[in-house]
């Protein structure tokens, strides 16, 4: 296979790879915050780089030791990954339960006039009372980091097999890279996608938000279940 064809093979298999229902399902569980057009491409891009460096790390090291991972910790990689997705959409049905989130206008203090969802959990006086005052700092990006560098993890057994195809050792090195890069670009572009319908949605109403973010967090833990009874068996 000619060098750039391979790279070009390699990103498009990338961008095919982060568009896998347990990667939707993570990012679409640490979506539940900030809803910002850049707070999602972020995120997305933050888990493709988290991906990216796992993968090349991973791969890099065992193809120049031209060794590989065995079938048992690759399920273990995979059951891992199970329980994080489990964990992520349970923590979404959490919030939602325990914050009650809801929605009003408000103005910064440089003047801007927008409509933001919020909760008072943490509120001891009556909600009349509150100020609703917020600052917007946490853009869950090394959540998404994190998350990213374990599906690195449980992916990269299954690209050393495609690597190794390759005609040598730098090719195989600029293979994963290729993949990794796909990877950002193709979740930064679901991400951008998603974003629309999740402003609309954030703009109309709060059962729509809710019951949009219950079925994402359901999905969530179904998803990293099945993950986990598939890993098992070969445990």
């Amino acid at each position: 296979m000619e060098y750039y064809t391979l790279l070009f093979f390699g990103c498009i298999v990338g961008m095919q790879h982060a568009l896998e229902a347990d990667h939707l399902a993570a990012v679409a569980a640490l979506s539940n915050g900030r809803t910002s057009r850049r707070a999602l491409v972020l995120r997305g891009s933050f888990w493709g780089l988290g991906h990216t460096v796992t993968l090349l790390t991973i791969c890099g090291v065992l193809l120049f030791l031209g060794e590989s991972i065995s079938s048992r910790a690759a399920a273990m990689l995979e059951f891992a990954v199970g329980m994080m997705i489990v964990y992520l959409g349970t923590n979404v049905l959490y919030k939602l339960w325990r914050r009650r989130a809801h929605f009003h206008f408000h103005r910064h203090g440089h003047g801007l006039h927008h409509l933001h969802i919020h909760t008072h959990a943490d509120d001891t006086d009556a909600h009349s009372d509150s100020a609703h005052a917020h600052e917007h700092r946490d853009l869950g990006l090394g959540r998404s980091l994190v998350v990213g560098m374990m599906h690195g993890a449980a992916g990269s057994a299954a690209l050393l097999v495609l690597a190794a195809a390759a005609d040598s050792f730098a090719q195989s090195a600029a293979y994963v890279l290729a993949f990794g890069a796909g990877s950002i670009v193709g979740m930064a572009a679901l991400s951008f996608v998603a974003s629309y319908p999740l402003r609309l949605m954030e703009q109309y109403a709060v059962w729509l938000n809710r019951f949009t973010f219950a079925c994402i967090g359901c999905a969530a833990v179904i998803i990293g279940v099945n993950l986990m009874g598939g890993s098992w068996s070969v445990l």
